[in-house]
């Protein structure tokens, strides 16, 4: 039972980290990107280029991918995103969706449809006993190091006068703007920032599974389901929720190896139903 919990706690980190991304574009800046999972198997295949090519651990590629990402989050929404600000929830969805199709097709030419992964070396393998059984030393660092991303989010969101301007912005644009924000210059910085905790989650995803240029929207799903389950506007309920996710899915593997991610999706449709507005609604600051 302990290592079923643990299991289910490592696999909800990863899942936290995918909602993590979303919740800054969806629950804080109410920008919805349909291109966020294709962003994360994007990041993936960037690592893996950087091991083919020049040899590059995951772990030491991992701040020149999110880097990376960092600079094309602010450019795709310095350029073309906020030409859609203002126009209604349609223009982004349309944008991003376009994007999604866009990536799919560009990494299944560049790096074709064959399943990938990400080497992770001796770490994969390293373990730390305790007791009668043992925990893995690459799920345990994902899970401390979701945390660290998590407390360093939900500080730059709540404690800092980017968060401030950002919450504004996400408010009211144009009164934001008469008050002296740059709100272009705001929403590109949340972007980027979205878009380089996504990178981190994707090299996490690749050195623990698969992925291949049409997993996004999986990847999508469980984010979204992240943020949801634990309320917009909730950094730390983007956390719980992804650690109620992979808990659930723990336990249906456990009952049957096939139930696993059906036992997540019944447990997203249950708090949909009792609590819709999630579990830790509401506020940016939680």
């Amino acid at each position: 039972m302990i290592e079923l919990f643990l299991n289910g706690l490592f696999v909800g980190a990863l899942y936290a980290l995918f909602g993590l991304g979303l919740a800054v574009t969806f629950g804080l800046m109410q920008q919805i990107n349909l291109a966020h999972g294709d962003m994360i198997i994007f990041s993936a295949y960037l690592a893996w280029f950087a091991g083919q090519a020049f040899g590059l651990h995951p772990l030491v590629a991992l701040p020149i991918v999110a880097l990376l990402m960092f600079a094309l989050g602010y450019v795709l929404q310095r350029v073309v995103l906020n030409r859609t600000i203002g126009r209604g929830p349609m223009p982004p969805l349309l944008v991003t969706f376009g994007l999604s199709i866009v990536l799919q097709n560009l990494m299944q030419m560049g790096f074709s449809a064959d399943t990938r992964s990400l080497q992770p070396g001796s770490i994969g393998s390293a373990s730390l006993p305790l007791g009668s059984f043992s925990i893995g030393v690459m799920p345990l660092f994902f899970f401390l190091f979701a945390c660290l991303a998590f407390a360093a989010t939900w500080l730059a969101f709540s404690k800092t006068s980017f968060g401030r301007a950002v919450r504004a912005t996400s408010d009211d644009h144009r009164t934001a703007k008469l008050m002296g924000i740059e709100t272009g210059h705001i929403f590109s910085l949340a972007l980027a920032l979205s878009l380089s905790v996504s990178a981190i989650a994707a090299i996490f995803l690749g050195m623990r599974s698969t992925f291949a240029p049409a997993a996004g929207v999986e990847r999508m799903l469980f984010a979204f389901e992240a943020v949801i389950l634990g309320g917009l506007g909730s950094i730390w309920g983007t956390f719980f929720g992804g650690l109620a996710l992979g808990l659930a899915q723990a336990v249906g593997i456990a009952i049957a190896p096939t139930f696993g991610p059906l036992a997540g999706h019944l447990v997203f449709l249950a708090v949909l139903i009792l609590r819709p507005e999630g579990m830790f609604a509401r506020g940016a600051s939680r």
